[in-house]
């Protein structure tokens, strides 16, 4: 899994999100960091609101927590969804050492670095992602 400080950086580099079931994501700087929630239908449910897009928080009556807006969490991307946001510039993922590399097309790219590696394959898929959107 990626990590927080990964995900705020594909969020300020404009990566979209259609939240939808199953998709995870972290309340972050509320104390809440380490917590991974996951949207469905039964517990975590988007709605729609005048303001935007709300998590609503089914069955949490431990909480004071009813629902937050979409832009107070940040999705935490998983590697398909990575994978479909780099689309035809993904060549191939391979095992590196200890880690993973993603090699993309980089053309038109201002960024010539080809290949990104890191331990996993979801971080190196959005180490990649970060590179096309920087563009």
């Amino acid at each position: 899994m990626i990590s927080v400080e990964l995900a705020l950086r594909l969020r300020e580099a404009g990566l979209p999100w259609t939240p939808g079931s199953g998709d995870r994501f972290v309340v972050p700087h509320r104390d809440m960091d380490a917590d991974v929630f996951v949207v469905s239908e039964l517990t975590i449910e988007i709605r729609e609101a005048p303001t935007g897009r709300l998590f609503a928080f089914n069955g949490t009556t431990e909480w004071a927590l009813d629902s937050i807006e979409q832009d107070d969490v940040v999705w935490l991307p998983h590697e398909g969804q990575l994978r479909d946001a780099l689309g035809e510039r993904f060549r191939r993922l391979e095992p590196v050492g200890d880690g993973w590399a993603v090699e993309i097309d980089t053309t038109g790219i201002a960024t010539p670095e080809a290949r990104h590696v890191d331990v996993d394959a979801e971080r190196a898929y959005a180490r990649a992602v970060l590179a096309v959107l920087a563009g």
